[in-house]
């Protein structure tokens, strides 16, 4: 099992906790989000699931997630 954890803006509210916690899962993943830090916490099995899908499935959830450069 692989952790990542991404800053994503635009999350306000238990609907949105909920939103981004579904998409993850929905991919096999798991997520924790923290609101005030503006963060999620996800774990996942790096054969069966990529980062870039991680970020995918929240941005398809109208969240932006920030990519530290």
């Amino acid at each position: 099992m692989a952790n990542l954890t991404l800053k994503v803006e635009g999350m306000t509210c238990g609907h949105c906790k909920q939103s981004v916690e579904r998409a993850v899962a929905d991919i096999g993943g798991q997520a924790q989000v923290d609101l005030a830090a503006k963060q999620v916490s996800v774990t996942y099995d790096e054969t069966a699931v990529k980062p870039d899908q991680i970020r995918e499935a929240i941005e398809d959830q109208g969240f932006d997630v920030i990519v530290n450069e």
